[in-house]
């Protein structure tokens, strides 16, 4: 008997399994899935086609496909067709294992790029033209209506782009989802882009459902899968030394009169130590705050529940299996305080600088003038992306990054005479903080930034090293303005790959 929440008949004729359905798909098409940090992606029709690709591949025939998606994704998906060596080109955003160490060997093509910009350079054709969408639901109206799954991500745009849709509809998703999404149909290209018209985070702009021309959809499979919710870490004294730093800033800004007592409205990044801050929050002397943000972690729920966060706007969830399992248990409590959107629109660079966000976002290492490396290990392996810290970081009102001094259990620092590579330039980067202390770099030369990133930031075990090469920098290089040894500064690192150790 057909699945209830699919309550439109043409449908429920194209039900099938997701074998049937993988079949729709061929070697060498383009394929938007949905899903964006472990949630809302489809959890069927690639394992399928993983194993489909796998038996192309031992009967000798190649079988590879371009894979876009909102952010991350899951172990059945990213994980499984990279395992099949099935994924010949990925965007825009990637934290599988399998995946990484394919890219890092030259194996799979990978885009790195900022989340906000996935779905306009998709409409302004830069990409391939989109073949298959594979995007899970909660359900289906009688009028066809598509009821979005935990994430929107760039579902919006890969239901339209699309040729051939195929949609699972996933019974574990709780149905009272219904009513917490808000789809804005109003985005353009040049000349005909218009402005948005979202004022304050808990704004309603848009429709509770997706839309999509049942013309297009091929196949509707059923399924019964979890997210992918992982446990955070608990919090260790440097996340929570960090987020002490953090705090005792904001106080020091309301104090100043350059925050409002509420704050403005919070964007965090997604970690243990973002949690950390978030955590921290619930304690904290400020009342009736926003978010507007990418993902929505335990830490904002608790923010909810503790009544000192009014709303939460963001495009998916990045929960522990607890708190995946106590919002599911009171959605309707959370479903009027959360409003999910299309990424680009929680990414968009003129809402975020136009509400005025405090950026909040982890890093690998920054070097002592702030110029801040978030993707790649020692300049050249990437760890996952830059997902949407840069449409946040260059346009809030205030940019933080953090992370702790030291890495390897100590071996190296994270605060660095020279950035092996670079994705957030020092004029984006506005506060840095370690367990160490928080640097405050707003209005400081790139001189008077460095020492006190140093003073602030740095380990005390590479401090007096990172003082040696600033002075030695001061006396010795080619220009003034941001003194720089680049010899010694690459060396910083090379010395790592050496020996496992920059003492």
């Amino acid at each position: 008997m057909p699945d209830r929440r699919i309550a439109h008949p043409d449908f429920r004729s194209r039900v099938m399994s997701a074998d049937e359905a993988a079949a729709f798909i061929n070697s060498g098409e383009t394929v938007g899935m949905s899903g964006f940090t472990g949630s809302g992606y489809p959890k069927a029709v690639p394992l399928a086609l993983a194993a489909r690709i796998e038996a192309e591949h031992a009967a000798g025939r190649p079988f590879r496909i371009r894979v876009w998606t909102g952010a991350s994704t899951g172990p059945e998906l990213d994980g499984a067709l990279a395992k099949a060596h099935g994924i010949e080109f990925r965007l825009p955003y990637n934290s599988d294992p399998i995946a990484r160490e394919q890219i890092n060997r030259g194996e799979m093509d990978y885009f790195d790029m900022h989340l906000s910009q996935v779905a306009p350079m998709a409409w302004q054709g830069f990409f391939r033209p989109l073949d298959v969408a594979v995007v899970e639901v909660t359900g289906i109206r009688p009028d066809g209506a598509l009821i979005p799954s935990s994430s929107i991500g760039n579902n919006k745009t890969w239901l339209d782009r699309a040729s051939k849709v195929i949609l699972e509809v996933n019974r574990w998703q709780n149905p009272a989802l219904e009513g917490m999404h808000d789809i804005y149909y109003g985005t353009a290209l040049p000349p005909d882009r218009v402005p948005i018209p979202l004022i304050r985070p808990d704004q309603r702009i848009g429709e509770p459902c997706l839309r999509c021309d049942p013309a297009k959809v091929v196949a509707v499979v059923e399924t019964d899968s979890p997210d992918r919710n992982l446990p955070f870490t608990p919090s260790d004294a440097n996340a929570r030394a960090i987020a002490d730093h953090l705090l005792e800033f904001f106080r020091h800004e309301v104090a100043k009169g350059r925050l409002p007592p509420a704050l403005l409205p919070i964007q965090s990044g997604v970690g243990n130590i973002a949690n950390a801050v978030l955590t921290g929050l619930v304690d904290a002397p400020f009342e009736t705050m926003t978010a507007y943000t990418e993902v929505i972690q335990d830490g904002m729920l608790a923010l909810l529940e503790a009544g000192k966060l009014r709303v939460a706007s963001a495009t998916a969830f990045s929960l522990s299996p607890e708190a995946a399992a106590d919002m599911n248990s009171r959605m309707d409590f959370f479903r009027d305080r959360i409003i999910l959107r299309p990424q680009e629109i929680s990414n968009h660079p003129e809402l975020i600088r136009r509400l005025g966000c405090i950026a909040m976002n982890g890093m690998i290492e920054a070097d002592i003038y702030g110029n801040v490396n978030s993707t790649h290990v020692m300049g050249s392996r990437i760890q996952n992306g830059i997902g949407g810290s840069g449409d946040f970081a260059r346009n809030a009102f205030v940019s933080i990054f953090m992370s702790p001094s030291t890495a390897k259990g100590g071996k190296i620092s994270t605060i660095v005479p020279h950035a092996s590579h670079v994705d957030h330039i020092t004029q984006d980067v506005q506060v840095v903080v370690t367990e160490q202390g928080l640097a405050d770099l707003r209005g400081l030369s790139p001189k008077q930034r460095a020492e006190t990133i140093i003073a602030n930031c740095a380990h005390p075990d590479f401090r007096p090293a990172l003082q040696d090469y600033f002075a030695r920098a001061r006396a010795n290089s080619y220009g003034q303005q941001t003194p720089t040894l680049l010899d010694e500064a690459l060396s910083w690192h090379q010395r790592f790959i050496n020996t496992g150790s920059m003492r």
